[in-house]
């Protein structure tokens, strides 16, 4: 099986597996990784933070959001741009005012309300989504490559963090050139720090 076909397969065994994972345990969970993602000393002394907002299944990132704009950190999300097929970046400084449904229904800062961050260093930390993760840092994302796109426009290194359910641990995911690694992964039971070569 090519590295392609290993991911897909391993993509769609862990989504339909996080798909089962009752209501009240993914909120529960996602409680708990919010807390350790606020403890972390990388994410504390960031000004600047790029965060996500969750659909389906996943982490529920809204309160980690939330907590970040609480914290008087500078809150990026992304815009997928249809025509670039890149990530946007914008500023938002509300939940509710400065988001709308946009691809695949997942909620995006609307431009007219949001600033547009045109320079992309000033960004320290960057919690990344994906589906599955391995311990020594190595990600799985959708297989859109909006992120890795994301990160080699950047001019620095940020600190890059996941957040994910122990379900979605997995031994060994196949990597290519372009993926880069999280220096930390946080679970509802432990927070790991990668092995993550930058």
């Amino acid at each position: 099986m090519n590295p392609q076909a290993m991911k897909q397969s391993l993509r769609q065994s862990i989504i339909a597996a996080r798909q089962n994972l009752a209501a009240a345990d993914r909120a529960a969970f996602s409680r708990a990784i919010t807390a350790r993602l606020a403890a972390l000393a990388a994410y504390q002394s960031a000004s600047t933070v790029l965060g996500y907002m969750s659909f389906g299944a996943e982490f529920e990132s809204a309160a980690w959001v939330q907590q970040a704009l609480l914290d008087n950190k500078q809150v990026l999300l992304p815009k997928v741009n249809r025509s670039s097929k890149q990530l946007d970046l914008y500023q938002i400084s509300d939940l509710q005012q400065d988001l709308a449904p946009g691809a695949w229904d997942i909620a995006e800062p609307v431009p007219g309300r949001c600033r547009k961050v045109e320079t992309l260093n000033e960004v320290d930390f960057i919690l990344l989504p994906g589906v599955a993760f391995a311990r020594d840092g190595a990600r799985l994302g959708y297989g859109g490559g909006f992120y890795d796109k994301l990160l080699a426009r950047m001019p620095h290194q940020p600190a890059l963090a996941a957040a994910a359910f122990s379900m979605q641990l997995v031994a060994d995911i196949p990597q290519e050139a372009t993926d880069r690694k999280v220096e930390w992964l946080l679970t509802e039971h432990e927070t790991i720090q990668c092995a993550a070569q930058h």
